[in-house]
């Protein structure tokens, strides 16, 4: 059997197949369908310093090949999460990451370094996608010289293993990608979700109250594919791609395209039991090409 295993920094994991954020809540939604131990890792909603309600609904919206969501990040805060969340997580067989969220860079440092002291949490996933309310709303992941000042602060307190998880919506991600590994970034994920609205036309309204919302599912696949091509090629860090992925194939391509890893979000609001499906669906490929090992593909397609 081919070894599926691969490394993020130090850390080791079974398999190249990660849960994304947002889509698999706190795990404990998907017990009756995945054993967790299957997957690589998974990675929590969303959590900020501070409880969030979230935004008003609706905040979720059906497109063609995908969904629009503007959920807000809704969360009851760090101090909930470590009295009654982590010894849920703490059980778990497979990694489970934190994605880490903030408004000031104040806030992503507070948080990452309380996370830093969880023990069974070996990562975080530094979600720049968020609005810098101390200088207007401009998004960190949006602007160089703001993304480099959160990761540079959050990596001088959080010692474990740092993930950046990149907005698509820039002109050029390798800049983004750069910045990341030049603060000490252990990996980078992308891509965020796409920036999209739709219009009901019976109410002549938005369908989101937010007007517009994160675009994911099928529909980006291609951007985000790109997206991944390009920033692994600009880095050395371990890239970690999503986007659209729904089953094996689109991980192997994702793969071959340079990604160490991938995660599963949208799809399995579909079907719950895609992720590991994925799993064996590379498992599978590999054996068909007599591959010894999952990373004798990544990147392949830049060595012909």
């Amino acid at each position: 059997m081919a070894d599926l295993r691969i490394k993020i920094g130090s850390l080791e994991f079974r398999n190249p197949v990660i849960l994304a954020s947002g889509t698999c809540g706190y795990g404990a939604e998907l017990e009756d369908f995945i054993d967790m131990s299957q997957l690589g890792g998974i990675i929590v909603k969303g959590t900020t310093l501070e409880p969030r309600e979230g935004n008003a609904y609706p905040r979720m919206a059906e497109t063609a090949s995908g969904m629009l969501n503007a959920v807000g990040l809704q969360n009851k805060g760090i101090d909930y999460f470590e009295k009654h969340i982590y010894p849920l997580l703490a059980r778990y067989d497979t990694h489970v990451i934190v994605n880490v969220n903030g408004n000031s860079v104040d806030d992503y440092t507070e948080l990452s370094r309380r996370i830093d002291n969880l023990e069974s949490i070996p990562a975080i996933e530094l979600n720049i996608s968020c609005p810098n309310v101390k200088q207007g709303g401009m998004i960190f992941g949006t602007n160089p010289a703001s993304a480099r000042e959160v990761i540079a602060a959050v990596r001088k307190v959080y010692k474990k293993i740092l993930i950046v998880k990149l907005s698509p919506n820039v002109t050029d991600i390798t800049e983004f990608a750069r910045i990341s590994e030049e603060e000490g970034a252990d990996a980078v994920s992308l891509v965020n979700t796409l920036l999209g609205m739709a219009v009901d036309v019976r109410t002549m309204k938005p369908k989101l109250s937010t007007v517009t919302g994160g675009l994911s599912g099928p529909a980006i696949k291609p951007v985000a594919l790109r997206m991944v091509w390009q920033a692994a090629r600009a880095v050395r860090i371990p890239v970690i791609g999503l986007g659209g992925i729904m089953n094996a194939g689109d991980a192997l391509e994702f793969i071959m395209a340079g990604a160490t890893a991938v995660q599963v979000g949208t799809a399995t609001f579909i079907e719950p039991r895609t992720a590991p499906q994925v799993v064996t669906g590379i498992a599978d490929f590999l054996a068909e090409k007599d591959f010894d090992s999952v990373s004798r593909i990544i990147g392949a397609i830049n060595r012909f």
